[in-house]
């Protein structure tokens, strides 16, 4: 599946480009953005995996910008890690209040920003870190690639699997078809919304093949997408 994206708002060049070059080493996907503006847009037009956010910028502050995503549903569950040269306890208190689900004052140690980067992503992204999914009798297994459902091995082809996966990692979630696009095939390729449909066909009938009383588990949710449960 689609490595995690994370998006870097840093207007001080050389930062951003450190950060930059440190993610795509790990194997993130990365976008950045060097202003407040600059990072909503980016933020609308494909929702990133995890945010680094800076809390002095030119125009939107960090803080507002943080502010704004915890309010919206559909941006609420973006983590968010504040960096700030602002090393007193109430802001950091401030920051964390304000919605950032962790707080590191710069120049922070790279080594453990990605750690921090990456327990922030086991809760929302867990397969893109490798994390074993499991939901009711299936499991998915990222390292071997491997899905089973009542200890039976499911056969799926690489779509399906990420497919699968990102269901996995959001039960009960509403995908609609161009989310799924974006997750699972990349903006950057061209196919037709109907060809998530052909997808999660092959899905279901893989899956129901594998169960033992042939129950289908996607959900099809009339006019809005699949969820699973």
């Amino acid at each position: 599946m689609l490595k995690p994206l994370v998006l870097v708002v840093e207007d001080e060049p050389a930062q951003r480009e450190l950060l930059l070059y440190n993610l795509a080493a790990a194997g993130y996907r990365t976008a950045a953005a060097a202003d407040g503006d600059e990072a909503l847009l980016k933020i609308a037009e494909e929702e990133p995996d995890l945010i680094l956010l800076d809390w002095m910028l030119p125009g939107i502050s960090g803080i507002e910008i943080c502010r704004r995503l915890k309010v919206r549903p559909e941006t609420r569950a973006i983590p968010v890690i504040m960096l700030s040269a602002r090393a007193e306890e109430a802001d950091r208190v401030r920051g964390l209040e304000t919605g950032a689900d962790d707080y590191m004052v710069k120049p922070c140690s790279v080594p453990e920003l990605m750690a921090r980067l990456r327990t922030q992503l086991r809760r929302t992204r867990p397969a893109g870190v490798g994390e074993r999914l499991t939901f009711g009798n299936i499991t998915l297994e990222p390292e071997t690639h491997r899905v089973y459902r009542a200890g039976v091995e499911v056969r799926l082809g690489p779509t399906e699997y990420r497919l699968l996966a990102t269901l996995m990692e959001r039960p009960g979630r509403v995908w609609s078809r161009a989310q799924l696009l974006d997750r699972v095939w990349g903006r950057d390729v061209y196919v037709e919304t109907r060809t998530v449909d052909v997808h999660v066909g092959r899905l279901r009938k893989a899956l129901k093949a594998a169960g033992a009383d042939g129950t289908d588990p996607i959900r099809t949710v009339r006019g809005a997408g699949y969820a699973l449960g």
